[in-house]
């Protein structure tokens, strides 16, 4: 049979994969949890230290949290039943966008299923119309940050423009961005300028202020405008004073932001905050709010408990602890010799290896000493710059950092 062969070649990319040993699909199985300060996951009978997680602030395991999403599940069952044009919006799904929409101090939020769902989403809604009846055209470029999520990279092909009309800057360098607006402005009715706020491989911040800056000098030079679109998945609940992410650092605000409830706020689910024009019009429009489920109702609530404790005092002292934590840890690994990939002050710390196989070699020692890290290689990475994501809690203790500096300065390759 002719499918056969396509299997055949299925086969032989896999195996093409685990040659170069850089396979994703053998993920560990964790079992549970234990109930400590900083909670180690059980694989068959054994504790593991958790160096890998996006749980920043440690608020998946908070009880506060737990009890939320319990009662929420008793009040309004296990999911949302279908779409919220159909079915209706739990009250939940409302208390949780106005929250979010608070806490960033936009007119308006929207929940969906992921970040990813999310991106995809909005950059193809902001780009293309839905019909052939939109009022919204495709007259537009987007630019976007040679290093930013794949999430926005799938979001940009399915609005499927041609190709000059999908353009990217050089990494965190707005004067290159001005040089790309300024060669269009007289091509294009508008622009949408799209950006990761934390780089999710290396910690990195970008160089939002200056974005932001950049973008208003030529939003009057496009006859509709330039818009500022920021995933800042890795940056709300953490960077930031008091955790609103990269617009707090920067001290601007993106006409669209994109985040997540599944990092440090513990939960699961996306969302996208901006003016009340551009929400009512996603609402409208978003294929994947309009026709996919949104998250659970007892996730909507962990994750509503998540963004009002970080301003209580309980969120402070998460965030406090985060911070010092990420200072130890940079200490005690320069101490060890180690390299880093970035001079980041972000959970994110990359550890450069360099190499594919050594740094595969390094994460399974690590594991033997049950710690739990991740190698990044390519294609995630370019090619020479493998490393190893060490992701930092505020509910690690410095017993927990100690030993994994230990481990890796005794494992060194």
């Amino acid at each position: 049979m002719p499918r056969k062969n396509f299997f055949s070649i299925l086969n032989n990319e896999v195996a093409r994969i685990d040659k170069t040993k850089t396979s994703k699909r053998f993920e560990k199985v964790i079992e549970g949890f234990t109930k400590e300060k900083s909670p180690h996951a059980i694989i068959g009978k054994k504790k593991f230290q958790v160096f890998n997680s996006n749980d920043y602030l440690g608020l998946r395991h908070h009880p506060a949290l737990r009890k939320a999403e319990h009662a929420s599940s008793k009040k309004y069952g296990t999911g949302p039943g279908a779409v919220r044009f159909i079915s209706g919006s739990l009250k939940i799904h409302k208390e949780l966008e106005k929250a979010v929409a608070k806490f960033h101090k936009k007119d308006d939020a929207m929940v969906f299923s992921s970040a990813f769902a999310t991106n995809m989403a909005v950059i193809f809604c902001l780009l293309a119309g839905q019909n052939k009846d939109s009022l919204v055209d495709s007259n537009a470029i987007v630019i976007s940050d040679a290093l930013n999520h794949r999430s926005i990279i799938d979001g940009i092909r399915i609005a499927n423009l041609p190709k000059e009309q999908r353009t990217i800057f050089k990494h965190m360098d707005p004067n290159h961005l001005a040089t790309v607006l300024e060669n269009n402005k007289k091509i294009y009715k508008r622009a949408l300028v799209i950006t990761d706020g934390v780089f999710s491989m290396l910690g990195e911040y970008q160089e939002l202020k200056k974005i932001r800056t950049v973008v208003d000098r030529y939003d009057k030079e496009y006859e509709n405008g330039v818009l500022l679109v920021v995933d800042d998945a890795h940056g709300v609940g953490v960077a930031g004073k008091t955790g609103r992410g990269i617009e707090e650092i920067a001290g601007i605000e993106a006409d669209v932001l994109i985040g997540t409830f599944g990092k440090a706020f513990g939960a699961d689910g996306g969302y996208a905050a901006a003016n009340q024009t551009i929400v009512d019009y996603l609402r409208e429009s978003a294929a994947t709010y309009i026709y996919s489920n949104s998250i659970p109702p007892g996730t909507a609530a962990a994750a509503l408990t998540a963004v009002q404790l970080l301003d209580k005092p309980a969120g402070k002292k998460l965030l406090k602890s985060l911070r010092n934590n990420v200072v130890y840890f940079k200490k005690q690994m320069e101490a060890a010799g180690f390299t880093f990939a970035a001079n980041s002050n972000h959970p994110i710390q990359p550890v450069l290896i360099g190499d594919p196989v050594k740094t595969n070699v390094l994460v399974t020692r690590l594991f033997k000493k049950n710690i739990i890290v991740t190698n990044i290689s390519y294609p995630v990475v370019p090619k020479g710059r493998d490393e190893i994501r060490v992701q930092i809690s505020a509910v690690h203790t410095k017993k927990d950092i100690d030993q994994l500096a230990k481990a890796f300065r005794e494992e060194k390759v």
